[in-house]
């Protein structure tokens, strides 16, 4: 039975959000009237490519890059395996190393792809290990750099815990030993500025759908002069980087969505950021055995993660789901047999902490009425999952 019936209310934008009015309204002629492929040479394509030609401009600006530098990918997934594998691959066939660096924290993007390449393809990898909140020290990374270090890959936000990782820094220490950095910055356009020098990196991912753009187009920024192998066969796109038919209406709307999150960046990280602790504040307050996750300050604005003892984070998903909240939780669960997330038991959370996590993002159309309402509900659907755990 519900405890109050109410429209669904969607607290779960780390995952997606939607996609904004003006950039819906900027992709629909490539979708309808301006549909060429921007690789023929008739009107059509020519149209076409100066769409995207225009779109890799907007984009190189947001970024402080080049519009050389901007490589349009079919996912942010995609722009982390282009980005690993590709500068691996080129480091490998010029003989200049074959180790790699990366956190115990990272999406799967980066986590899968960097043991693949350990697994089949021979690359050395030290995983760096993180504090309580989830964030990589700098002197490990230093200490871990050898002579046959090839890249360094630490993202700069988390998608569990909305932890910030110190990116500038790791960056500064990359350049000082001739090393390529990465970041994967999946989560962060919508709420952190976003310039690859004051950041230090050489590559950086980022996926449309993650900052009010369109899902199926990611961005890759890889600096000039960085060695890359394609590590995808088939065609002169992308500068010969990333072959394959480019999604014009997906660039367009990616170029539009990320300038539109910059120019109403400061706007909306104060208000959610306050949205966001006034969330936090509520659950400790009111759940027993409720831990934070995640750095308390250094965090996305719109980023709040817990973990409850005593819960299985799938069926608290589901509870809050009846209820009519849309949330996410950090565990993975196959078959009806939950696992502990990763990144949490790396943060050193014991597995039946890290089982009952919880992750509440919030978006730009999120309300303080939103907020209350699901803190009025938390309490009752933990009590239930609880007792069913109980007695089952």
């Amino acid at each position: 039975m519900l405890l109050v019936r109410r429209d669904p209310v969607y607290l779960d934008y780390a995952a997606t959000t939607p996609i904004a009015e003006k950039v819906l309204a900027a992709m629909l002629p490539y979708l309808s009237e301006r549909f060429g492929n921007a690789s023929s040479l008739h009107t059509f394509g020519r149209r076409a490519a100066a769409a995207l030609d225009e779109a890799r401009t907007t984009l190189a600006c947001a970024l402080g890059a080049r519009s050389g530098e901007i490589v349009f990918t079919a996912s942010g997934t995609e722009a982390n395996n282009l980005a690993l594998r590709g500068v691996a691959f080129a480091a490998r066939r010029q003989g200049k190393g074959n180790h790699l660096i990366t956190s115990a924290v990272e999406h799967q993007a980066v986590a899968a792809t960097v043991a693949q390449l350990r697994d089949w393809f021979g690359f050395e990898v030290t995983v760096l290990p993180v504090d309580r909140f989830g964030r990589v020290d700098p002197d490990d990374v230093r200490r871990a750099l050898r002579q046959d270090t090839v890249l360094v890959s630490v993202m700069l936000a988390n998608n569990e815990v909305g932890t910030l990782q110190p990116v500038r820094e790791i960056g500064a220490l990359c350049r000082e030993r001739g090393v390529l950095f990465h970041t994967d910055a999946v989560q962060a356009p919508a709420y952190l500025p976003l310039d690859v020098n004051a950041l230090n990196v050489d590559l950086l991912s980022i996926a449309a759908h993650k900052f009010y753009g369109p899902k199926g187009v990611g961005v890759l920024y890889i600096r000039e002069g960085t060695p890359y192998m394609p590590p995808i066969t088939g065609g002169g796109h992308e500068r010969g980087r990333r072959p394959g038919t480019v999604n014009v209406a997906g660039a367009v709307g990616a170029a539009v969505a990320l300038r539109e999150a910059q120019r109403e960046q400061e706007l909306h990280v104060a208000r959610l950021a306050r949205l966001r602790d006034r969330l936090i504040a509520g659950v400790l307050a009111r759940v027993p055995e409720a831990q934070l996750t995640g750095h308390p300050t250094q965090r996305l604005a719109n980023h709040a993660s817990f973990v409850f003892r005593g819960i299985d984070g799938e069926s608290l998903l589901m509870a809050l789901d009846v209820e009519g909240f849309a949330v996410s939780t950090g565990s993975a669960c196959s078959s009806g047999s939950p696992e502990p997330s990763p990144v949490l038991l790396a943060m050193g959370f014991s597995p039946e902490w890290a089982l009952g996590s919880l992750r509440v993002t919030l978006g730009y159309p999120t309300t303080e009425a939103d907020i209350d309402a699901f803190l009025d509900v938390l309490p009752t659907c933990i009590s239930r999952v609880r007792l069913a755990l109980a007695e089952a």
